[in-house]
């Protein structure tokens, strides 16, 4: 990223999760209650498992906020594991307390476990497991409620919903991708959706759609087995020009595919109309441009998913991800010990069976990261005040050009 900058430390049942987000300019108003609202939408969602009842994720701000607004420096947050208290020796950074557990050699199908061995040098799989947890997302979601909060000083809002859950799914994009009677009021019922979405066990806005996902996740925990699915991500209120075409680095959809595909267990991410595209005709796909006096420049379908070239086109940004199912299972699955290199049957630590409704909110919080760099990179400042200054007078040369 050009401008804002982020790093996350910690274990699964380590001490604590640490971030560090840089590049917030000076003056922005941010309270850690905001924050923990974020965690607490992350960890909730129906199929997730028994660590969610432990953890009560709430955000301690260290550094880079006085009284209330940023200083324009790094600003580090921490969120303290409860279940540290039940690791502290096996997980402590003491020589005095090595061997206090026993090592973990049996390498999970589906886990970072097996390659992140074999490229550290590891023969205890726990060395691995630890750091490549899906835990590490709530510090993620913590920097991105940061970001979330300068994007909404430029009224950007960022949402998601859930689509699919295994073989139950619902289909909501055709009206605001391929164009409709919805197409002049798009935001509108993007937010629809976002707000049926959060009232929603499995984050889904379709109230029958949910109750067949609820059945499949309940029928998959009844074999054992766990399941993944797809959900929708977008952005409303987005200036034309964010990105840019001038190199493959800078292309904003790159960047966001990036940033979702570095979610555990995303295995897909489509823009817009996505891989249905391939099917279609040129002259099916392109999204005609018009234009009047009042509205300016404006579009009548959005199958680009408002990027088009690299850049944001002044449409609703629509990204849509696959989530795969979490790969620890109660039903055993075939492997190899990585010391005696005897098969077993995989052993079941506690989990999820379903984390997809949590996915999307993980997924709202590295695309705000990125938008939010991507408007550093475009309106600069130091402060609030003077990156809004930049922010109007591009917006008053936009509607003029």
């Amino acid at each position: 990223m050009d401008i804002i900058r982020i790093m996350t430390s910690g274990e699964s049942h380590g001490r604590a999760l640490t971030g560090i987000i840089d590049g917030i300019p000076s003056n922005m108003p941010l309270a850690a209650d905001y924050i923990d609202a974020e965690l607490r939408r992350r960890q909730q969602g129906y199929g997730r498992g028994a660590r969610m009842k432990i953890e009560r994720d709430k955000a301690e701000i260290l550094s880079g906020l006085r009284w209330g607004k940023t200083l324009g420096s790094p600003i580090a947050i921490n969120i303290t594991n409860r279940d540290w208290a039940n690791w502290e020796k096996g997980m402590s950074a003491l020589p005095e307390d090595e061997g206090s557990i026993s090592p973990v050699t049996k390498a999970r199908p589906g886990h970072a476990d097996l390659s992140g061995a074999i490229k550290y040098g590891f023969r205890d799989l726990r060395n691995v497991l630890e750091r490549s947890s899906a835990r590490e997302t709530a510090v993620r979601v913590a920097l991105g409620a940061v970001c979330k909060a300068l994007l909404g000083e430029f009224g950007v809002v960022i949402g998601s919903y859930v689509t699919r859950i295994g073989r139950a799914g619902v289909r909501l994009y055709d009206e605001v991708l391929n164009g409709g009677e919805l197409v002049g009021n798009a935001g509108g019922y993007l937010l629809g959706l976002h707000g049926s979405a959060e009232n929603s066990l499995v984050r889904c806005p379709d109230k029958d759609a949910s109750q067949h996902m609820i059945e499949e996740i309940d029928a998959a925990k009844e074999r054992g087995d766990t399941l993944g699915g797809i959900f929708e991500v977008f952005s409303l209120n987005l200036p034309v020009g964010l990105g840019s075409h001038t190199s493959w680095d800078k292309r904003l959809e790159g960047r966001l595919s990036q940033s979702v595909m570095g979610i555990q267990a995303v295995k897909g991410v489509e823009i817009g109309i996505g891989f249905e595209a391939g099917a279609l005709y040129g002259s099916e796909l392109m999204d005609e441009i018009f234009y009047d006096a009042r509205n300016g420049f404006y579009r009548k379908t959005n199958r680009a998913g408002g990027i088009e070239g690299g850049m944001t086109n002044g449409m609703p940004l629509i990204l849509r991800a696959a989530m795969k199912p979490i790969p620890t299972l109660r039903k055993p699955l075939t492997s190899v010990d990585i010391v005696t290199k005897e098969p077993f049957e995989a052993q079941y630590e506690r989990s999820d069976v379903c984390a997809v409704p949590a996915c999307c909110v993980i997924a709202e919080s590295v695309v705000a990261i990125v938008i939010a760099d991507a408007f550093r990179a475009k309106f600069g400042g130091d402060s609030l005040n003077e990156m809004k200054n930049n922010y109007e007078n591009y917006i008053k040369y936009t509607k003029e050009f």
